[in-house]
């Protein structure tokens, strides 16, 4: 049975692990090189200390993806919205475990006050994270075409956005940078 929960400092071996998969692997993410487990970990207490969510699916002992939400840009204006990223394990694929973890960001975004949650989706040919993210009630919004070069071709980015909460004149309280 899956479970869902906030990621620790022990889970990041395995995170590590998915995330240089999916660098060496897939189109979902631009970067060409995997990061460091330090690397890993210093933008996990970074997210940390803002209160955003970082969480995990397993398996029994098993970790089967991550997801988190973090500034979708660092300045001011837009501190009440954040850019979602989900990465799963190869055996996880096509298992549901992406929108369960994406379902769990949604209402922990939007309890912690938040009013916007961004996809950036690499490679518009990523049918099942957009898929993914059209099931959450997210609404593609904007293509970049030709954004970014791996693999040996180019890369669309799919922008693809879900309103949190009603949009109030004022928002309460300061988003993620309060």
């Amino acid at each position: 049975m899956m479970d869902i929960r906030d990621a620790t400092e022990a889970d990041f071996d395995a995170i590590t692990a998915i995330y240089a998969w999916n660098v060496m692997n897939g189109t979902g993410t631009f970067a060409l090189e995997p990061p460091s487990r330090d690397d890993m970990l210093a933008s996990f207490h970074s997210l940390q200390a803002m209160r955003l969510p970082y969480l995990i699916a397993t398996e029994g002992d098993t970790i089967l993806g991550y997801a988190y939400a973090a500034p979708f840009r660092t300045r001011p204006a837009y501190r009440y919205g954040v850019e979602d990223s989900i990465y799963l394990a190869p055996q996880a694929v096509g298992r549901g475990v992406g929108k369960a973890l994406l379902q769990r960001l949604i209402e922990m975004c939007t309890a912690r006050g938040l009013y916007s949650m961004i996809a950036v989706i690499g490679d518009s040919a990523n049918a099942a994270s957009i898929g993914v993210h059209r099931s959450c009630g997210f609404t593609q919004t904007g293509t970049l075409p030709n954004a970014g070069f791996k693999f040996g071709r180019w890369l669309d980015v799919v922008f693809m956005t879900r309103e949190l909460r009603m949009l109030d004149a004022v928002p309460e309280g300061g988003g993620w940078a309060d």
